[in-house]
């Protein structure tokens, strides 16, 4: 880790380029849908789907008067401290400003939507006023389905982080101790953010005192988790198929001619009975393997197949090589 921080000098050219100007937006826009996921669906129901927010909750549980959001900022300042200090200048004045947004927006959409998951009509029975939109309260409430209040509580969560990092930047928070974590120890963002975010549950947990919302918690985690691979790897991913068969020229022309794709041969050797032989390696599509499994059945029942998932492909025929963004950010 090296203390030293080199910003990255302002250019008004550079900043005021239409590309740039679309990926501010797209983090505008992630924070948004991320900060909808915790207002609207986890907050409200005591879902901690980890993340500053999520610890946050918990603490506002304890300190009512201070909001999730400002509890949020209050960790995001260290943690974006400790995130310059490990990548730099680097890091991104897109990440900082996603980690200054949040909050605000967080706390305006809770003034929207209230503290909890209680209807107009129980807040007028006790003589109280309730602070929140009527209409919002009446059609988000899932105080009786605190199920698809994870779901769809984890699937804005992750959709936002992974709109954020699709523009260059993270949301802060715990985003930097996941990014840390997948940078040193060689992991999956997913992964790590999964661990992270877990830690955060139990907190909530013992706070809470409620053995079932851990598991809604971590529902909600699983999902958004997903919901990042989703959006920043897509939907499709390919498929590597390593293939062994005797009958290698019928499979090779079908590939060429009729699946309108390459393969490489790979030199290889059995293990019992010594013999030399090509093994044959090739990506397709996801909607391509079922016809590539049928028609290896037709030629060869004998061959020996293994499908593996390919999360990312580049060169011909499928993804172009991207530059990443993140660090110019």
């Amino acid at each position: 880790m090296s203390a030293k921080i080199k910003f990255k000098a302002f250019n008004a050219k550079e900043f005021f380029t239409l590309k740039n100007l679309l990926s501010w937006l797209v983090v505008t826009v992630g924070v948004v849908v991320m900060s909808a996921g915790f207002a609207l669906f986890t907050n409200p129901y005591k879902i901690i789907p980890g993340g500053v927010y999520g610890l946050g909750r918990v603490l506002h549980d304890i300190f009512p008067q201070i909001p999730t959001g400002t509890f949020g900022f209050m960790f995001d300042i260290p943690l974006m401290i400790i995130g310059l200090l490990v990548f730099g200048g680097s890091f991104g004045a897109k990440t900082i400003y996603a980690a200054l947004i949040s909050p605000l927006i967080m706390n305006g959409l809770t003034s929207l939507v209230g503290e909890g998951p209680y209807a107009v009509a129980d807040y007028a029975a006790e003589g109280k006023v309730y602070a929140g939109s009527e209409w919002i309260t009446n059609h988000f409430n899932f105080a009786e389905d605190p199920l698809m209040a994870s779901i769809f509580g984890g699937i804005l969560i992750g959709a936002g982080v992974g709109i954020i990092i699709r523009g260059g930047a993270t949301s802060g928070g715990t985003d930097i101790v996941s990014m840390i974590i997948s940078k040193f120890c060689k992991m999956k963002f997913s992964t790590a953010m999964v661990m992270v975010e877990s830690t955060i549950v139990v907190i909530g947990m013992l706070q809470f005192r409620d053995w079932q919302l851990p598991l809604y918690s971590l529902i909600s985690i699983y999902v958004s988790s997903k919901a990042v691979d989703l959006v920043l790897d897509g939907a499709t991913y390919e498929k590597l198929l390593f293939v062994i068969s005797e009958k290698n020229d019928e499979i090779k022309q079908y590939i060429l001619h009729e699946l309108g794709r390459g393969g490489t041969y790979i030199k290889s050797s059995g293990m019992y009975t010594d013999k030399d032989r090509d093994m044959l390696f090739l990506v397709v599509s996801r909607k391509e393997i079922a016809a590539v499994k049928s028609k290896l059945r037709e030629i060869d029942e004998q061959s020996f197949v293994v499908v593996v998932d390919a999360h990312e492909t580049y060169g011909d025929g499928f993804k172009k090589f991207e530059i990443d963004e993140n660090t110019n950010a």
